[in-house]
Order: C-alpha cells, then sequence, then structure tokens
C-alpha cells in the first residue's frame, strides 16, 4: 500500500475514532446537564383558614356558620356588633328552645394561658361564657337553659389581637343532668358555713375581691342558678362610729353594692335580699382598729 494510501486511511480512522468519542462521552454529558437544570415541580400548600365555625349541634338543631363571636384579647367583652350570620344561629337556636324547653346548653367558654384575668370570674374563659350567655338572654333565650363553664389552653386560633370564637355549646337534656336535692343542700350548708364576707373601709361601699372570695361568689352563684326558689341574703352592717341612723343608710349601701355585684355575675335581682344591720351586730371591738374594721362587712347567705 502507497504512502498517500495509508495517510488517507490513518485520517479516516480519526475521524471515525474521534465520532465515536463523541457520541459516547459528551452527548452523554449534554444530557445529563439537561436534566440537572430542569425545574422540580413543587405542590401548592393549602393555606389554612383563618377562621373558627360558630357551631350549634344538637337533638333537631344544625347551623354552622364561618363567621363567630369575638373577643379582644384579655377582654371578657363580646365585639359588638354580631355578625348576621351568628345572629341568625341564635335565632335557630331561641326557636329551638322554646319548643324544646328541657334542652339544655352548656356554654364553655375558652382563654389562653398568656392572657390576663381581671374579671371576678375564676378564670377569663368562664367570664366569656357568662358574657355570651347574657348575649343571648338579651337576644330572648331562656336564662334557665343555660350554665356556664371556664377552661385555659395553652393557644387559640387569632386574627391580631382579637381571639375567633372563643366558646363551644354542648347540648343536653335537662332530665339528664339534674343534680340531686342532697346536692345542693351540701352546697348550701358549705355556704352558710362559711359565708362570703366582704370587708369595707371607712365610709366605703366599694371592694376587690380575693380569690377565696370569688370562688365563694362562684358557689352562690351556681347555688343560685340551680335552685328554682332560692333567695341569697345580702346583710350590711358598719362599725359604730358617727350616729346610728347614718351607719344604717351606710350598711345598705354596703347591701346594694354586693347585691350589683353578685346580679352581674348572673343571679336574678329577684332571688337577692337586702338589709342592713347598721351596728347594731358587731364582731369586733369597736374601741380598737382593727375591731372596727371587721364591723365594716356585709355577709352573703342563702336563706
Amino acid at each position: 500500500m502507497s504512502k498517500k494510501a495509508l495517510y488517507l486511511l490513518g485520517i479516516a480512522i480519526t475521524i471515525i475514532l474521534g465520532t465515536f468519542l463523541y457520541l459516547k462521552f459528551c452527548c452523554n454529558c449534554c444530557e445529563k446537564t439537561t436534566t440537572d437544570i430542569t425545574p422540580k415541580t413543587v405542590p401548592p400548600t393549602a393555606a389554612e383558614p383563618n377562621f373558627v365555625p360558630f357551631v350549634l349541634n344538637g337533638p333537631g338543631l344544625n347551623y354552622q356558620t364561618n363567621d363567630n363571636l369575638k373577643f379582644l384579647k384579655n377582654s371578657a367583652k363580646l365585639i359588638m356588633p354580631v355578625s348576621d350570620s351568628v345572629t341568625t344561629g341564635i335565632d335557630n337556636l331561641k326557636k329551638f328552645l322554646e319548643a324544646n324547653p328541657k334542652q339544655k346548653i352548656t356554654i364553655t367558654g375558652y382563654a389562653t394561658s398568656d392572657e390576663t384575668n381581671s374579671t371576678t370570674f375564676e378564670n377569663l374563659g368562664l367570664a366569656r361564657a357568662n358574657d355570651v350567655k347574657n348575649y343571648f338572654v338579651s337576644e330572648g333565650l331562656s336564662e334557665n337553659q343555660f350554665s356556664t363553664k371556664g377552661t385555659i389552653l395553652d393557644k387559640w386560633k387569632m386574627s391580631g389581637d382579637t381571639l375567633l370564637g372563643p366558646a363551644e355549646y354542648l347540648f343536653e337534656t335537662i332530665d339528664s343532668v339534674a343534680t340531686s336535692n342532697d346536692e345542693w343542700s351540701v352546697l348550701k350548708e358549705k355556704i352558710n358555713a362559711d359565708p362570703l364576707i366582704l370587708h369595707f373601709n371607712t365610709n366605703k361601699s366599694s371592694q376587690k375581691l380575693s380569690d377565696v372570695e370569688k370562688q365563694k361568689v362562684t358557689d352562690i352563684v351556681k347555688y343560685a342558678k340551680n335552685v328554682k326558689d332560692a333567695v341569697i341574703v345580702v346583710v350590711g352592717h358598719s362599725d359604730n362610729v358617727g350616729n346610728r341612723d347614718s351607719n344604717i343608710i351606710l350598711g345598705q349601701k354596703r347591701a346594694d353594692f354586693s347585691k350589683d355585684y353578685l346580679s352581674k355575675n348572673g343571679i336574678d335581682n329577684a332571688k337577692i335580699e337586702t338589709q342592713s344591720k347598721g351596728p347594731d351586730e358587731p364582731i369586733g371591738n369597736n374601741t380598737t382598729a382593727e375591731g372596727k374594721a371587721s364591723n365594716r362587712r356585709t355577709v352573703i347567705t342563702i336563706k
């Protein structure tokens, strides 16, 4: 074979070998690169709805709307006005309770552990439940068909500084939840054995309650709500500073203050009797400051 033929054969072999190597290595590289740069599809995440539905679900009643009653953080007062959809649900509830007088609803109010309770109730959840009940009653629903509870949770759904619907409603028949007379007799004995006594500063008829006194109020409210013919007796007293007539008036003012306080905590005014003993029944020595302070009081018992 001539040199020219060998030269041409070498060129041909080089071209064939180069083409083979290109297809083997470079194209695979291109394919890998193309695959690597293909964008990955990430499935969208559904946003959690920012609402708590208002649900009334009992035998013969099933109402739900995405709007609800609302409370500002640290507050026990309903934000007004209430939406039309919630009002419609309350109207339905009113008709239901009127048609079913043996139905009873327990309202459980909720509050978060980081909220401040500035009310006289045991906790902010109970205060909210009571305010919801009062709103229902103002809309014409029967107070006797409601009871209230309060629960503290770590968190609740919020919109800004507003709690969305922090209350739930449990439907029961009154017959199934009725408590025996013996239990109410025991509670009455407990209240009267260690009655709620509110002490007052000189010439004053207002007072802040301690935690122990708040619990006694809770017991009295519970008794009054569950015993149909309950009568709460509030007696005002004073020390002997000044004349008797003015002290009788002052004792009555203290009794009236206590009645108003109990009424705001859910006891019907008609169940509360007030009277004043003025300086006539001291429990302390009026010759000492401590004795006078103990005499400036109201005593609240069950008749």
